[in-house]
């Protein structure tokens, strides 16, 4: 969804926002005038996905009716779906239905949307027939997150080369370079490092930005640094999910109690696979302890 050939990009700014994780502040610098049909969908859908990483699930669900165009029901039933547990298979069933209809199946924000929730359901080969075409840069983006999530970092890495040929300085390319350089480690974890220090340099300073210098600090050992850089993130955002999950480890690295973050995590995201792992963890101890009592 790129601008007129040669023309500003009325939309760069939003995106970027929102790419970076400036939720709010997508929402706030999002009246553009003079925008075509075409980048009024895809300006709102921006927005209502931002209000969904903000968790307002409700105002998404509320605000966009039955006439919105597809990307925006799309966007719609991703609210749906992390909105409450029983409402996600009503939301799944949807999502399939829509895909199989051949006038709106390859819409590109209906199948981002797919991968996104086929991804949290942890069903990566599903995720990927509806993302590994590609065809625009939030799609090649996913696939890169996909493929790391699979331990493939070499699909990861092909996908990242097709990100670089279309554009290597584009927000998401550099994104998608810092998350593989990450996943590789080593003498890569320094070069993922100051992809987010020039982030934090040239935008506004996230929890996403704070998060991903705080990984790197950890991967180099760095725990106290990254102890700081994390209460940052959760001074900007007390609920974030990743920040809660990198604190958890961080404060067991450095000898700390982390069962307040924990406690916090099983809260804000119960899900999360940390917060999983934890709870499996005690059933299995409080079993032993019955067992031998």
């Amino acid at each position: 969804m790129a601008a007129a050939a040669g023309g500003p990009d009325p939309l760069f700014g939003l995106r970027t926002n929102f790419y970076l994780g400036a939720y709010q502040a997508a929402i706030n610098n999002s009246e553009i005038p003079n925008l075509s049909p075409d980048e009024v969908v895809e300006r709102d859908c921006l927005v209502y996905r931002s209000y969904i990483a903000l968790g307002s699930y409700q105002l998404v669900i509320n605000e966009i009716d039955s006439s919105a165009a597809t990307p925006l029901q799309a966007v719609k039933l991703l609210a749906l779906y992390l909105s409450a547990p029983e409402n996600k298979e009503i939301a799944i069933s949807s999502i399939r239905e829509w895909l199989e209809d051949p006038a709106i199946g390859n819409n590109p924000i209906l199948r981002l949307i797919a991968g996104i929730i086929f991804t949290h359901e942890q069903d990566y080969n599903e995720a990927l027939k509806h993302t590994n075409a590609g065809g625009t840069m939030e799609l090649h983006a996913l696939n890169v997150q996909i493929f790391l999530k699979m331990y493939r970092s070499d699909y990861a890495e092909k996908q990242l080369r097709v990100m670089q040929q279309i554009d290597e300085d584009h927000t998401l390319t550099q994104l998608a370079s810092a998350w593989l350089n990450l996943a590789v480690g080593g003498s890569k974890i320094q070069e993922a490092y100051l992809i987010f220090q020039d982030f934090s340099e040239k935008s506004q300073i996230t929890s996403l930005i704070l998060n991903g210098k705080a990984v790197c600090c950890m991967h180099k050992g760095e725990f106290d640094e990254a102890e700081t850089l994390l209460l940052e993130a959760l001074n900007k955002d007390a609920k974030d999910p990743e920040t809660l999950a990198n604190l958890v480890v961080c404060s067991l690295h450095l000898g700390k109690s982390s069962s307040r973050y924990l406690n916090q995590l099983k809260l804000a995201q119960p899900d999360h696979i940390l917060a999983k792992r934890a709870s499996t963890a005690e059933e299995s101890f409080d079993k032993a302890v019955h067992a031998v009592a």
